[in-house]
């Protein structure tokens, strides 16, 4: 085993750094009590200093190597040496093996519990280098990941004798079989799984970073019992398949719940099942992270910080509103605000604001409850969506009566959610007088960071662009880290259109969206599109997203 330096506890090291305040580290403390997570989960998630930086801290104070684990390619023979369940426990992976030496890669060094293990285990020498927890994790998924799939649908296959599909259902192997691919999703940073029988195979796909991508997954003769698991599990009547069927449920993995979303639709094949995967405790993003620049962010906080009025985000499905709004949200939260939420479903956990989650059963639809809402002497309120007039009209009445009201809508650009609104029968004259502002957002891919390179583009690319042949881009080569895809994470673009003076007017004569639009351009709006190739301008992102994604203008 490395030498490893006698250590500051990690509290005190942060602070004799001064990286963190004592309160600071209390609030961590409290933090990891509260969430079940290790301090050093709990740090980084404060913000103050990034895992990356956290890691390199501890290896120059513990006089470790640290080692990048996306630019390396473990063998399998050194993987198998060491059990995916003790891998995962520990968060450690194996990376290379020099006679009867192991390298391990690891967190947290400090863990004699887990080194005493792993000698045991494989009867070797062992040796450590520092990574980050998110770097092990995404190892471990690249080089156990898929095979956690294959073993379970193996032992399925191995069954003695076939069982009724509710009792296959509750069998030790599909469970983990199930469970295994929505962990595999939640690893990969799915925000949807697929599962869709064809002719003689069983297509898995996840949307990650909003783009379907096809993954290993169970064999077709296997597609019953998933599916059966999966009702069982979202309550949904197993026998009824010849109609589609909506559900949820709520698993609790690595320290987190996911909600899920189950929509299943039979086809000639067989029933395909779609899965939404919500973390409901996630981290918050605030403005600057969604990807607003700073004067756009200083005219968003404007907005956010008015005292009365209603604010709008629109986009289509999986554009990232409901995260905008929370983030809104978040930076007015405080004591002296009572911030009642209505949604469908509760996407985040925000400390100290009501959060209710839509129930037609109980009658308890957005209608009704932003009714009830206004009788507990709110200062804001959030609705999930505005689906029609009679929503849209109570959300009017509480802005002009002195409420500020956030909500989304689905339109495709700012100026054309008046038109929405106006197509609902509302008066034109109430939607000038309580709309304050209008924000219309997309989610671009951003460029991964690891095989990013700048190239020159050809002249055909930039047609329909403002720009010019001697602009120099930057995209992705492709590498283990975004699997091949170019691409790491994602980012907003934006339009924000203010109601001005002009823009009332406008509204209220009932003008069309491109005059709204020419307005709003007056007034210094600049445009999804624009917003776009600045971010391709500055590197974030290609030129491809943002066409993708945004209308010629």
């Amino acid at each position: 085993m490395a030498l490893i330096r006698s250590a500051k506890p990690l509290p005190e090291l942060l602070v004799s750094q001064g990286i963190l305040t004592p309160a600071q580290v209390q609030a961590a403390q409290a933090q990891a009590t509260k969430s079940s997570i290790s301090l050093k989960q709990a740090i980084i998630q404060q913000g103050v200093i990034s895992e990356q930086d956290l890691t390199n801290l501890l290896a120059e104070q513990l006089g470790m190597t640290t080692i990048d684990l996306s630019t390396y390619l473990i063998r399998p023979e050194i993987v198998q040496l060491v059990p995916e369940a003790l891998a995962r426990k520990h968060t450690l992976v194996p990376v290379f093996k020099i006679g009867d030496t192991l390298t391990v890669a690891m967190d947290d060094p400090l863990n004699f519990f887990a080194l005493d293990e792993l000698r045991l285990r494989t009867k070797c020498a062992v040796k450590t280098v520092l990574s980050t927890a998110t770097g092990i994790r995404q190892a471990i998924d690249q080089y156990y990941g898929a095979r956690g799939v294959e073993e379970a649908a193996h032992a399925i296959n191995e069954a003695a004798l076939p069982k009724a599909e509710e009792a296959l259902a509750e069998d030790a192997p599909v469970i983990r079989l199930v469970n295994q691919l929505i962990l595999q999703a939640v690893r990969d940073q799915a925000s949807d799984i697929h599962l869709e029988p064809g002719d003689g195979v069983l297509r898995t796909r996840f949307r990650v970073d909003g783009i379907l991508r096809e993954v290993k997954g169970p064999p077709l003769p296997l597609h019953s019992a998933i599916v059966s698991r999966i009702k069982v599990l979202s309550k949904l009547d197993i026998a009824e398949k010849r109609k589609s069927q909506d559900g949820r449920f709520r698993l609790k993995m690595e320290g987190h719940e996911v909600d899920l979303r189950v929509s299943t639709v039979p086809t000639q094949f067989g029933e395909t099942v779609v899965l939404r995967l919500l973390n409901a405790s996630q981290m918050l993003l605030s403005l600057p992270q969604l990807g607003l620049d700073p004067a756009l962010q200083a005219q968003v906080e404007q907005l956010i910080h008015l005292p009365h009025g209603i604010l709008l985000v629109t986009g289509p499905t999986g554009s990232g509103k409901t995260t905008t709004l929370y983030a809104a949200l978040n930076l007015i939260n405080d004591p002296a605000r009572n911030i009642l939420t209505i949604e469908d479903p509760v996407e985040y956990q925000l400390p100290g604001v009501n959060q209710v989650q839509v129930n037609p059963k109980a009658d308890m639809t957005f209608a009704s409850s932003l009714r009830s809402f206004l009788r507990q002497d709110p200062d804001v309120i959030m609705v999930g969506e505005i689906r029609d007039r009679e929503t849209a009209e109570v959300a009017i009445q509480a802005a002009l009566t002195g409420h500020l009201i956030f909500s989304t809508l689905h339109t495709n650009d700012a100026p054309g959610a008046i038109a929405r609104l106006l197509d609902m029968g509302l008066e034109s004259f109430l939607v000038a007088s309580s709309v304050a502002g209008i924000i219309a957002q997309r989610l671009v891919r951003v460029i991964c960071s690891k095989c990013k390179e700048t190239y020159q583009p050809a002249s055909h690319v930039l047609r329909d662009t403002p720009l010019d042949g001697a602009t120099k881009l930057s995209r992705g080569t492709g590498c283990a880290a975004c699997h091949q895809t170019g691409y790491k994470g994602r980012i907003g673009i934006f339009e924000l259109l203010r109601v001005t003076e002009e823009i009332k007017n406008a509204i209220v004569a009932k003008q069309p969206a491109y005059v709204i639009r020419e307005a709003a351009r007056r007034g210094g709006m600049r445009t999804l599109r624009e917003d776009g190739l600045a971010k391709v301008r500055a590197g974030v992102t290609t030129l491809e997203e943002v066409l993708r994604v945004t209308q010629l203008e």
